[in-house]
């Protein structure tokens, strides 16, 4: 019985490998955050290793990519992390939102929310963990954003409209 149930376990481990989701790799940047705003290199370098790959149009897949379920694991992270923010979409949302995320940067990286800590178990991208250094850089290039936001445009264009009741 143990035999018969490992042979359709392993069976089925092996079907699944056919059953891949669709990468995130189309590197469209039309919309990207760098257009419309001054990225230091040294905040760019941070963004690139420890936010975009999960919050741009541009993944770069870890070699157990290739093997489910951990793609479907990795695609999950992925569509998640791009329906809340996605850098290479940025300037394509009105002042508004563009204004909140940059508030959401800031409060993801100021409680230490992100990079999420799945993305870093077993030493898997030791160079995305931030130091506090680092998060200093993004804390304080995401407020800079933010004063020129409030600097550029006026006051009732940075408030997000209240969503409609049903």
């Amino acid at each position: 019985m143990l035999k018969k149930i490992l042979i359709g376990l392993g069976v089925v481990l092996i079907l699944i490998q056919f059953i891949r989701p669709e990468k995130n790799e189309s590197n469209d940047n039309a919309y990207d955050i760098s257009k419309n705003y001054q990225v230091p290199g040294d905040v760019n370098h941070l963004l690139k290793v420890s936010c975009n790959d999960c919050h741009s149009n541009k993944t770069e897949y870890p070699w157990y990519s290739n093997f489910q379920p951990a793609a479907w694991f990795l695609n999950s992270h992925v569509v998640d992390g791009k329906r809340h923010l996605n850098f290479s979409n940025f300037t394509k949302l009105p002042l508004a939102i563009q204004y909140h995320k940059f508030e959401e940067i800031v409060e993801m990286v100021d409680e230490k929310e992100m990079p999420i800590p799945s993305y870093t178990y077993f030493g898997l991208h030791p160079e995305a963990k931030l130091t506090p250094e680092q998060r200093d850089k993004i804390l304080d290039w995401s407020k800079a954003q933010m004063a020129y936001l409030k600097t550029t445009y006026p006051a009732d264009s940075l408030v997000r409209k209240p969503r409609p009741t049903k």
